[in-house]
C-alpha cells in the first residue's frame, strides 16, 4: 500500500484520461449536427421524381396549385408544398363479371349475372381500358376511383342490356350493345367529373347461364349461323347467275335484233328485185310471162323434157317424138329438126290445122 502511494500519479493509471471538452464546444458539435440533418431533411423533401408514366400534383398548405410532369423537379419542404404522383400516363383496365389472377380468370357472379328485357338471365363479362385525364378531378371529385368506375360500368351495362332481348343480345346484338355501354359510361363520366378518360370496353362473354339453358342456346345459335351460311351462299349463287343470265338474254335480244333488220334487208330487197321485174314486165309483158311460165315449168318438172314450138302459123307442126324419146335414152344430145309437112288436104268441111 504504502509503495502504491510513494508511486507518481501518471504511474498508478493504466492509461490517460481522455481530455475533457469545454461546454462551447458541446454545444457547437449540437448545433451542427442538428444543422446537418435539418440541412439532409430539406434538400431530401425538396426534389422529388416523376416517372415517365406518371404525374405529379403538387399542394400548397394541402391546396391544389398545380401539376409536373416527368422529371426531376424542385419544391418547397413539408409542411409548405407536398407532391402527390398518379399513374396519368397509364392505361389501366378493370374486370367486370371476374377477377384476372395471373393466367386464371375468376367469376364473380354478383357482377355477371343480370336481366335482359325480355327476362331472362345472362352473364356478361368485360373489360374497361381507362386512364387519368384530369387530377385535379380524379383527386378531388371521387374518393376511390377504381370502385367507382367498376360500379359505373357495371350499372351502365346492366341499363343496356336490360333493354335488350336474349337472343339478340348474346349473337347479332353484341358490338351495338358494347358501343351503348361505352356511350353511357362516358356520359357518367362527364356528369360526375371524375377526372377518368374511357379508353374502351370490351365484352369477353354474353351468354346464358350454364347448363341446359346454354346447351339450347348454343344450338339456337349455331342453327342461326347456319342459316346464316345458306343465306349467304344463296346470295352468292343470285350473284353468279343473275349476271349470267343478264348477258344470256342481252345476246338472244341482240341476235334477234341481227335476224330483225337481215329480214327486213332481205324483204326490202326482195321488194327491189320484185319492183324490178315488174318495171320490165309493164315494158314487154309477152317475154316476161314466157320467161316466169318456163321457170316455173322447170321447178315443178325438173327432170321433163320440153320442146317449144309456135303455133302462129297456119301449118301444122310434126313432132317425131318416138325418135326424140329413143334418142335421148340411148344418151344422144342431139335434138333432130322439128320439120314441117307440108299441109294436107282436109277432109270435107273444113281445113285441118
Amino acid at each position: 500500500m504504502d509503495q502504491n502511494q510513494n508511486q507518481p500519479p501518471n504511474q498508478s493509471m493504466s492509461g490517460r484520461r481522455p481530455p475533457e471538452l469545454k461546454p462551447a464546444t458541446v454545444r457547437k458539435i449540437v448545433i451542427g449536427g442538428v444543422i446537418a440533418v435539418l440541412a439532409i431533411f430539406l434538400g431530401s423533401s425538396s426534389f422529388y421524381t416523376v416517372q415517365e408514366q406518371e404525374r405529379a400534383a403538387i399542394l400548397t398548405f394541402g391546396k391544389y396549385s398545380g401539376e409536373t410532369s416527368a422529371g426531376l423537379h424542385f419544391k418547397w419542404p413539408y409542411p409548405v408544398q407536398q407532391v402527390i404522383t398518379v399513374p396519368a400516363e397509364l392505361t389501366q383496365r378493370i374486370h367486370i363479371g371476374y377477377r384476372q389472377e395471373g393466367s386464371a380468370a375468376i367469376p364473380v357472379d354478383e357482377e355477371a349475372m343480370m336481366i335482359t328485357g325480355d327476362e331472362n338471365i345472362v352473364s356478361a363479362d368485360a373489360v374497361v381500358q381507362w386512364k387519368i385525364s384530369n387530377i385535379h378531378d380524379y383527386l378531388y371529385n371521387i374518393s376511390d376511383a377504381e370502385q367507382f368506375l367498376r360500379n359505373a360500368a357495371s350499372s351502365s351495362i346492366r341499363a343496356v342490356i336490360g333493354s335488350e332481348k336474349l337472343d339478340y343480345a348474346i349473337t347479332d346484338g353484341k358490338t351495338v350493345i358494347q358501343d351503348k355501354v361505352r356511350e353511357k359510361l362516358i356520359e357518367l363520366q362527364s356528369k360526375y367529373q371524375t377526372g377518368i378518360q374511357i379508353i374502351d370496353i370490351k365484352f369477353q362473354d354474353i351468354e346464358p347461364p350454364s347448363g341446359q339453358v346454354a346447351e339450347a342456346f348454343r344450338e339456337v345459335t349455331n342453327a342461326r349461323e347456319e342459316k346464316n351460311t345458306k343465306i349467304n351462299n344463296a346470295a352468292k349463287y343470285e350473284n353468279d347467275r343473275i349476271p349470267k343470265a343478264r348477258g344470256e338474254a342481252q345476246a338472244l335480244l341482240e341476235n334477234a335484233e341481227g335476224q330483225k333488220k337481215s329480214r327486213i334487208l332481205n324483204a326490202e330487197g326482195d321488194v327491189a328485185q320484185f319492183n324490178a321485174i315488174f318495171g320490165e314486165y309493164k315494158n314487154n309483158p309477152n317475154v316476161t310471162q314466157s320467161r316466169l311460165i318456163l321457170e316455173t315449168l322447170e321447178k315443178i318438172l325438173p327432170n321433163a323434157k320440153i320442146f317449144i314450138t309456135n303455133s302462129n302459123s297456119d301449118t301444122v307442126n310434126y313432132l317425131p317424138l318416138n325418135e326424140l324419146m329413143r334418142s335421148s335414152g340411148t344418151g344422144s344430145t342431139t335434138t333432130p329438126p322439128v320439120t314441117t309437112p307440108p299441109v294436107a288436104e282436109a277432109p270435107q268441111g273444113g281445113t285441118a290445122q
